[in-house]
C-alpha cells in the first residue's frame, strides 16, 4: 500500500496520479495498480509516466470500472502497486525520436528524461494533454491534434525511434521507416492479469514466437512484431 500525493485531471477522463515512496523503474516498464479496498479483483497495468526521489507518477484514462475508482483516490488515501514489470526501451547511442499517439504518450515522459536531446513528435485525435511536461523536459517537441503525427516524422533522421500509440500510428511508423537505418523499438498492448508471465493472458505472435507482453515486452524491436495480431487492442 502507498499514499496518493495528488491526482489530478488533464483534460476531462485523463488524470495523472502521483504516489509517494521510493520506487523503481525503467522508461517503459509498468506497475500494476488496484484501488486501496482491493476491488476490482484483478489490478490495472499503467505504464511508468515519471519518477521523483520520493515518489511515483502515472498517467491514465478512465475507461471502465477499475479506472474510474482510481480517478476518485483523494490525497492520503491508499492504493496497491506493484512493479516495475516488463523490459522496458533498450539504452541506445546517437540520435533519436519519441513518438507517442494519445495515452502512447505516457511511458515516454521518462524517456525523454533518459534522453533530453531526443526530438518529441506528440499526436492527439482531439485534444492535447501533457505537453508542458515533455516541454520542460526536451529541447524539441513537435505536437499535433488531428492527423497523423508520422507525417512529420523524417526516419532517415534518427539512429533511433520509440514509439507508443494506437496500432494504426504503430503500423504508419513501421512502413516508413522501412528500408532506413534507423531502428525503431515499439511499446505494444495487452489485457494482463498477473503482470510476471505466469497467467499467459497477455501472449501474442510475433516473427521469433509467442511472447507475453508482461515479461518479454511490451517493448519489442519492430521488425519482430506482427501487427495482425495487434489489431483490435
Amino acid at each position: 500500500m502507498a499514499n496518493v500525493i495528488s491526482n489530478v485531471a488533464l483534460v476531462p477522463g485523463i488524470y495523472v496520479m502521483k504516489i509517494e515512496g521510493k520506487f523503481k523503474g525503467k522508461m517503459g516498464q509498468f506497475y500494476m495498480l488496484r484501488s486501496g479496498n482491493g476491488y476490482p479483483l484483478l489490478p490495472r497495468p499503467i505504464s511508468i509516466y515519471d519518477i521523483g526521489e520520493e515518489s511515483i507518477s502515472f498517467l491514465y484514462r478512465v475507461v471502465g470500472e477499475g479506472t474510474n475508482l482510481f480517478s476518485q483516490l483523494q490525497p492520503g488515501q491508499e492504493i496497491q502497486l506493484e512493479g516495475p514489470f516488463g523490459n522496458g526501451f533498450p539504452q541506445v547511442e546517437g540520435s533519436l525520436a519519441l513518438i507517442g499517439g494519445g495515452m502512447g504518450t505516457a511511458p515516454l515522459l521518462l524517456a525523454v528524461k533518459y534522453y533530453p536531446h531526443a526530438d518529441v513528435y506528440l499526436g492527439f485525435a482531439q485534444q492535447a494533454f501533457g505537453v508542458e511536461a515533455f516541454e520542460a523536459a526536451a529541447a524539441s517537441v513537435q505536437v499535433k491534434v488531428g492527423g497523423s503525427i508520422v507525417e512529420q516524422v523524417d526516419p532517415a533522421r534518427y539512429a533511433n525511434m520509440f514509439s507508443c500509440g494506437p496500432t494504426p500510428m504503430l503500423q504508419a511508423l513501421a512502413l516508413k521507416t522501412a528500408g532506413t537505418a534507423s531502428r525503431l523499438y515499439i511499446s505494444t498492448e495487452r489485457h494482463m492479469a498477473c503482470g510476471i508471465g505466469a497467467c499467459l493472458g497477455c501472449t501474442m505472435r510475433t516473427r521469433e514466437g509467442n511472447r507475453r507482453v508482461c515479461k518479454e515486452g511490451p517493448v519489442f524491436p519492430v521488425e519482430e512484431v506482427e501487427f495482425d495480431d495487434l489489431h483490435g487492442m
